[in-house]
């Protein structure tokens, strides 16, 4: 069980910025920029290589997750989103998650 399926549950306190049945957004607790949530889904998928058919509806979610995240936090002229994917690239928790990030 990953620390993201731990704060889903809340079994493990995050600063929940938005929530919906599938996918949360919290507050990075070591932020790179200003702004620097990560939207998670609740359902656990390890990396972007994991992803299966069916799960192609909440990756699109979740991009429309931070669209809507990032206009209501007025940042929507000026954010970018990233996944990091396996240890190498930055990946620290096994549960695929989308940064997103903003200076403003």
């Amino acid at each position: 069980m990953s620390i993201f399926t731990k704060i889903i549950n809340r079994e493990i306190p995050a600063e929940i910025i938005y929530e919906q049945d599938n996918i949360i957004v919290i507050k990075d607790i070591f932020p790179k920029a200003k702004t620097h949530l990560l939207i998670i889904p609740k359902k656990e998928i390890p990396t972007i290589n994991d992803l299966e058919q069916e799960d192609r509806e909440l990756l699109a979610e979740m991009f429309f997750v931070a669209k809507k995240v990032a206009k209501d936090l007025w940042i929507d002229e000026w954010y970018k989103l990233n996944f990091n994917v396996w240890e190498k690239a930055g990946q620290e928790v096994m549960h695929i998650h989308l940064h997103l990030l903003s200076n403003i």
